[in-house]
């Protein structure tokens, strides 16, 4: 068993799955999960979680993410981005830096977004993008999300670069078609990559080509650990005995453990055994990974 998480530099051209798929025949993982998709257009930071580390999969996803993308204003495509077909046009009006400024200074804070029907998001068990395709559009609910930040990062003639730093569940597409709105005219996303997902700030990435020379030469790929990502939590350190009775899924009483309602726990040799929880120096296991061997 393989288990660890891989920051993948997704290529152009591939669905996140299909580059998960790579990735987990490359390393012979049993299973992976990735983190937050990317469309097929999008490049850049998906994080694959291998085997045991699938099950701190859920505290990644709630990490901010940063984007850089460009916008191309004048016209709008069916899937908010270049693989759909052009449905509106319109002209560009004359944007100088102040305007751009002001109109950009809206979309920061909490704030409501509307799904893309390009999305997949589901409704009655089908991916929302199968009914566009059908030529079906349905309802979609507003979800809450956050933008802390939202900056341009250059700017040509109808072709804005920016850079976005915005909470689980924002759908780019769809915000650089609000800003065009905004602006007076429509637009559709022509580039797009993730930056990074926290709080993987400044980790590097890797290739899928990187990979497999490793993989090729009979070694493996830097992998984190799985808790890597779980360092603001609480640590509570166990001794072998209340590790023993932690992976028979029992509480140990560990006078002055952190209260938290989630914590790391750790064995007496200090391998990392999942996540706990603490109540009044009770130390109960909530997901545990599976023990070496």
């Amino acid at each position: 068993m393989i288990s660890g998480i891989l920051l993948l530099d997704k290529p152009a051209g591939l669905s996140s799955n299909a580059a998960l798929q790579r990735v987990r025949r490359l390393l012979g993982a049993d299973k992976a999960g990735h983190v937050g998709s990317l469309d097929p257009l999008a490049t850049g930071m998906l994080p694959v979680c291998l085997d045991e580390a699938t099950k701190v999969a859920g505290d990644i996803l709630a990490g901010r993410k940063l984007y850089r993308f460009s916008v191309t204003l004048g016209t709008r495509t069916a899937t908010g981005d270049t693989e759909g077909a052009v449905v509106e046009t319109a002209d560009v009006p004359k944007i100088d830096s102040a305007l751009l400024q002001s109109v950009l200074e809206r979309f920061h804070g909490r704030q409501s977004q509307v799904p893309p029907m390009y999305s997949a998001l589901k409704r009655d068990g089908q991916p929302l993008y199968k009914l566009a395709r059908a030529g079906i559009e349905v309802e979609r609910a507003p979800r809450d999300i956050e933008i802390t930040a939202l900056r341009v990062a250059g700017r040509a003639e109808s072709v804005l670069d920016l850079e976005v730093l915005c909470s689980k569940g924002t759908y780019v597409r769809t915000l650089a078609e609000d800003i065009a709105r905004a602006l007076g005219t429509c637009g559709h996303v022509t580039a797009l990559r993730r930056v990074y997902v926290e709080p993987f700030v400044d980790a590097p990435m890797q290739t899928l080509e990187q990979i497999a020379a490793v993989c090729t030469s009979g070694r493996r790929p830097a992998l984190l650990a799985p808790d890597q990502p779980l360092q603001h939590l609480a640590a509570v350190n166990l001794d072998a005995e209340a590790a023993r009775r932690i992976r028979h899924g029992q509480a140990v009483l560990v006078p002055g453990a952190p209260q938290g309602d989630r914590v790391r726990l750790y064995g007496a040799a200090g391998e990392f055994l999942g996540l706990g929880e603490v109540a009044q120096g009770e130390v109960r296991p909530r997901r545990l990974l599976a023990a070496p061997g």
